[in-house]
């Protein structure tokens, strides 16, 4: 063997990158890996279509099965996304006997499972290092660094149109909808960004994160998702006065025997690495039990970025083909018949502190009223800030809880719902006091 052969379905944005990359960096990645690297053929869907790279179009099709049933074809990279038919052909690639590099977060994230099995029964790799935040190597430090360690903790920011978003807010004190409009204009939000903004993004990483970091799988609707739609400047610049940043933050934490694993707004403390990562770039925090806190930063998405952690595992599993060893570790790191069945904790038994504001009349009693429905329900107040007084027209009312329980909250919210205190629905933030 000469060379090894790769085979690409896709050539989006991310694909563009990959055939940018090989070409400008064959050379070295040659001298690196004892052989070089030649992208034999793409499937696409137009091969009329103008794209992001210079590619010989005789080598496009329009066929993927040309790809992942070819003798020739050593490396498969699937960077066309969706789930059935990513997962359908990725798993008849596995089957053929092809090493696999994806940056599928959605299929990895729902039927991921799936994919490790097939590969570990296989007996061929597995590259999924571009399927969370880019080019940062969380997948790779979990796999392979943290190995001997025990990890309590995976928490961060995964998605850099959220953060871009929610840094803009802060920044210049403008409503989510202005920002959001910016954003697509500038093309960090999609013309559709439910995705993004709604938390599903990062609760698709979030998931497959903690499925290494705890060695268990871990059933994507079991991961609690809230987005950042709902954030207003004055939720912003209260966060500010209490000394804290709203950030989406994608948590995966051990419990004593479940794990909890959700997505959504959080104010993280000022002084906290992850509060002042801003724009769009991500950041996540990897804490072990003897390693201690480790953080990891940088551009979490894109064209580069991807595309440099997609030819990184091509590299490595290159690697492996020449020197011997590919396929002889499952693709998780563990044997898949070690792990445990770990249980997700369901949200409402989670504690956390809480940032409650509530939209209330201006009248006598209302404090009482809130205040009383909290401590019935076990919710006790650690600071209270009234925002403005106009007559006949509602205030803001901001309050700040002690740890509690959510289902414990869950009530009290209700409770106050029923009566007819709140003009608008109460804006809850949960307090991220380990960040």
């Amino acid at each position: 063997m000469d060379s090894i052969k790769i085979g690409m379905i896709g050539f989006g944005t991310v694909g563009a990158g990959v055939v940018n990359l090989l070409e400008e960096s064959g050379s070295a990645l040659a001298d690196r890996i004892g052989r070089k690297l030649v992208l034999e053929k793409i499937a696409v869907r137009d091969t009329g279509k103008k794209r992001g790279a210079p590619f010989d179009r005789a080598r496009l099709t329009t066929d993927p099965r040309q790809i992942v049933e070819s003798p020739d074809i050593d490396i498969v990279i699937e960077v066309m996304g969706g789930e059935e038919e990513a997962l359908s052909l990725t798993l008849q690639a596995i089957k053929n006997g092809k090493h696999l590099v994806t940056a599928n977060k959605l299929m990895l994230a729902l039927r991921g499972e799936e994919v490790y099995q097939a590969a570990e029964s296989a007996g061929v790799e597995l590259g999924f290092e571009a399927a969370v935040a880019g080019a940062i190597p969380v997948i790779r430090t979990i796999r392979h660094s943290f190995a001997s360690d025990r990890i309590a903790l995976v928490q961060g920011i995964v998605n850099g149109t959220g953060n871009y978003i929610l840094s803009r807010m802060t920044d210049e004190g403008k409503p989510f909808d202005d920002i959001l409009k910016d954003a697509q204009a500038l093309g960090y939000a999609e013309a559709d960004p439910a995705l993004d903004v709604g938390g599903g993004d990062s609760a698709h990483k979030i998931a497959i994160l903690a499925s290494l970091a705890f060695r268990t799988p871990v059933d994507f609707k079991d991961v609690y998702t809230e987005g950042i739609t709902a954030i207003t400047p004055e939720d912003i610049i209260m966060a500010g006065e209490f000394g804290y940043r709203v950030k989406l933050l994608a948590l995966a934490r051990r419990n004593h025997d479940s794990i909890d694993v959700r997505v959504h707004p959080a104010m993280v403390p000022k002084n906290h690495m992850i509060a002042n990562v801003n724009g769009a770039l991500n950041a996540v925090e990897i804490v072990g039990d003897y390693a201690g806190p480790n953080i990891l930063q940088g551009p979490g998405a894109g064209a580069g970025p991807t595309a440099s952690a997609v030819v990184a595992d091509i590299v490595d599993i290159g690697g492996k083909i020449v020197y011997g060893g590919a396929g002889k570790v499952s693709p998780i790191g563990i044997p898949l018949s070690s792990r445990k069945k770990i249980p997700v904790a369901p949200v409402d038994q989670v504690s956390s502190e809480y940032y409650l504001r509530f939209t209330v009349p201006d009248r006598p009693g209302v404090l009482a009223e809130i205040s009383g429905a909290l401590g019935r329900n076990k919710i006790s107040i650690s600071s209270m800030i009234q925002r403005g007084r106009k007559e006949n027209e509602p205030v803001s009312v901001v309050l700040m809880t002690h740890v509690a329980l959510e289902s414990d909250l869950n009530r009290a919210l209700d409770e106050i719902a029923r009566t007819d205190i709140c003009q608008a629905d109460t804006m809850r933030v949960r307090i991220a006091k380990d960040a």
